[in-house]
């Protein structure tokens, strides 16, 4: 058995510990502040990745995804204790049902397993995975950048410290290369989950090279649409925040969709040069992660429906409109896992939206959408709890009813 395989079993013996007794709250609580107390030691690890990221020649915008700072590690931490002050949702009943006298069927959410996170710089994205894991009681491999690498590893060592004082040292472990990626892809039989974060091209070659699920987005093209009914200072707010505020994640807006009535366009638009965002009339569909933005001017909101629809991704979109009609229109009929009214796209975030971190934002059609937090880490097992009940009394000419009946959790 190589090493690799041997790290997913670890994993899930791990996994298997985690879910069934430890106590969670406390080791989400010690890690928050294991980090913050090793916090010079983790920054130091990022200078060293940032010299040789610059030395390099890495992209600007991979770059400032690179950077951990105390602001960041501050949100990090704060995401965490968040995190650890929910309530742990692990076996809580989701709904019961009494199937008749003494027959008892209860829906209840249970851990997914082994996820494998695969993600390219950003190394705040592994405490925050890690943490969310932990949470739902599920194990973790990280495989982070070769960017981060020192950054990771440290931030891993602080963590593993952590849980080996708790007796699940293997929850979280860390895959140091690309091979050892190719080897958790072909192994559905010990990992439960994938969830990759990074470029298009990443994401797309890893949802091709497995069988295991994966859960997440390959594009974040996102769109403002300023409606002739929109407030004038509003739109040129929102507009400037979802594009420029920090255009190199994946809820920053690619694209700005104007309505042909819209009188206040060349406010709007000047708003964002002043912000330094070079302004394109082509490449929709395209992801910049940098300051450069597409415009495009529309007849309708139909019309801005339908390009949004034909170039965008499904991740987040928004309407600046005083027209409660066109918001509702909007809200309802654009096909996104976020759709907003007068407020950024950049609000597309598992900390904003008050999950404590997010493992990522997810496209998917089916468990979960949008950022995912703890929910999204959760399934669910059916435990039906009886007193010698057979199938054979509610079937035949004297079947006896079903009562269905729903009972308070």
């Amino acid at each position: 058995m190589n090493e690799t395989r041997q790290q997913a079993e670890r994993a899930r013996q791990a996994f298997l510990k985690l879910a069934a007794g430890a106590d969670r709250t406390a080791i989400l609580k010690h890690i928050a502040a294991a980090l913050r107390e090793n916090s010079a030691l983790i920054f130091e690890a990022n200078k060293t990745d940032l010299a040789q990221a610059k030395a390099a020649g890495i992209a600007e915008p991979l770059y400032k995804r690179l950077v951990l700072n105390e602001t960041k590690l501050r949100d990090v931490v704060a995401g965490i204790e968040q995190i650890a002050e929910m309530g742990d949702p692990v076996g809580r009943v989701v709904h019961e049902t009494e199937l008749d006298e003494g027959l008892i069927l209860k829906k209840v959410q249970t851990p997914i397993g082994v996820l494998a996170m695969i993600y390219e710089s950003r190394p705040d994205a592994g405490p925050q995975i890690a943490a969310l894991a932990i949470r739902t009681g599920n194990a973790v491999l990280l495989k982070g950048g070769r960017e981060a690498a020192q950054t990771n590893a440290a931030i891993g060592d602080v963590i593993r410290a952590v849980l080996e004082k708790y007796g699940v040292r293997d929850a979280v472990q860390l895959v140091s290369s690309r091979e050892e990626v190719a080897e958790l892809l072909k192994m559905d039989d010990l990992i439960n989950l994938v969830i990759p974060r990074g470029s298009n091209e990443m994401v797309r070659s890893i949802q091709q090279s497995t069988k295991i699920p994966v859960l997440g987005h390959a594009d974040g093209i996102c769109h403002v649409y300023i409606d002739e009914f929109a407030d004038a200072d509003k739109a040129a707010r929102i507009a400037v925040d979802s594009k420029a505020q920090y255009p190199a994640v994946c809820n920053a807006a690619e694209t700005l969709l104007v309505h042909l009535n819209f009188p206040h366009r060349e406010k709007i638009l000047l708003a964002l040069r002043d912000a330094g965002v070079e302004l394109r009339d082509s490449g929709f569909g395209s992801e910049y992660l940098d300051l450069i933005m597409n415009v495009r001017i529309v007849n309708s909101l139909d019309e801005a429906i339908d390009h949004i629809h034909k170039y965008g991704s499904a991740h987040t979109d928004t309407i600046v409109t005083e027209k409660a009609e066109n918001a509702r229109r909007f809200l309802n009929e654009v096909d996104s896992a976020g759709v907003y009214w007068n407020a950024s796209t950049r609000f597309a975030d598992g900390f904003r939206y008050g999950f404590g971190a997010e493992v990522g934002v997810s496209t998917n059609k089916t468990h979960a959408r949008g950022p995912v937090g703890v929910e999204g880490l959760l399934i669910y097992k059916y435990q039906l709890i009886g007193n010698g009940h057979i199938v054979a009394t509610y079937t035949g000419e004297h079947a006896k009813p079903f009562l269905h009946r729903q009972r308070d959790k």
